[in-house]
């Protein structure tokens, strides 16, 4: 020791001890920080292992127990972050008052410029807190419709029924439709002819609802039996006959569309006209009653 202070000299050595000392910090710093990251992600994975086992079979409490968790570790990592960064530069020498200082003035000139950042921030705060949307879900949110596959602070991960992915920003979303909350109505329209029976009509759907709701596959996606609304409306070439399902969440569709395979099926074997868009010709009548003769002459 004393021959490298002779080699050295006071002063120099007195220096290197200080950087040698500086870098030690740093070093530590960084550790410390990264068991940090280590211990937020290992506690917050083990509390949503607890709050799953806790919530069990429901579905919908373990969607929220995952979105919440991802967004916390999110904030928790930017948070250790940044405190490692302010320590380091604290450390090296680096003053953090003139930083903060000049922040503040760029904040406020960039903020002007940044509301709708903040903005994107703000509302992604109220839609986790109300629990609108959770990943896993199947929302409309911003002119967009698709499963949510990530949500944050910023913005929603949605990717639609054709692969395609939408990043939308929750600053522009001030409606969310969300068709996955704890059931969904399975929603049918069936067009018949206007000759046909109602009633004949409607006793077929109901069976056709029975047999599906017995099914061994789709029982279990099926919480009710078949609701019949009756006549919904009148198009140009059919009476519109309407029911619905209650069914789990996002078996709307896989319902819908088995419902539609069968009942083809059964009006076939019935005799019940589908239609498809026709004109009828009608001559009027003239003074006495009678209808005119339509003629057609060949081209």
């Amino acid at each position: 020791m004393e021959y490298i202070i002779k080699q050295l000299g006071f002063t120099d050595y007195a220096q290197f001890l200080l950087i040698a000392h500086g870098v030690v910090k740093v070093l530590v710093i960084l550790l410390v920080a990264f068991i940090l990251l280590k211990l937020t992600a290992n506690l917050i994975k083990n509390v949503r292992r607890h709050l799953n086992h806790r919530a069990g079979d429901n579905l919908e409490e373990n969607k929220r127990v995952d979105t919440m968790c991802r967004v916390i570790r999110y904030v928790l990592t930017v948070i250790i972050y940044a405190v490692t960064v302010i320590e380091i530069l604290n450390e090296i020498g680096i003053s953090i008052a003139p930083i903060l200082g000049a922040a503040g003035v760029v904040g406020l000139a960039v903020g002007f410029g940044a509301q709708s950042l903040i903005k994107d921030y703000f509302n992604g705060f109220f839609i986790l807190l109300e629990n609108q949307i959770r990943q896993g879900d199947v929302v409309e949110a911003g002119d967009k419709a698709g499963f949510v596959e990530e949500v944050t602070l910023r913005h929603i991960r949605m990717r639609d029924y054709d692969g395609d992915v939408h990043y939308v920003p929750n600053g522009i979303i001030t409606t969310v439709t969300n068709k996955s909350r704890d059931y969904a109505q399975s929603v049918i329209d069936i067009g018949v002819a206007y000759r046909e029976d109602i009633d004949t009509v409607i006793n077929v759907m109901q069976q056709v609802g029975e047999e599906l709701y017995q099914d061994e596959v789709y029982s279990a996606k099926i919480l009710s039996p078949l609701e019949m609304a009756g006549v919904e409306r009148f198009d140009d070439s059919a009476v519109i006959v309407r029911c619905r399902f209650k069914v789990l969440p996002l078996e709307q569709w896989t319902v819908r569309r088995e419902y539609f395979r069968r009942i083809k099926y059964a009006f076939e074997q019935h005799h019940i006209e589908i239609p498809y868009p026709h004109l009828t010709l009608y001559p009027g009548e003239n003074r006495d009653g009678n209808a005119p003769a339509l003629h057609f002459a060949r081209g």
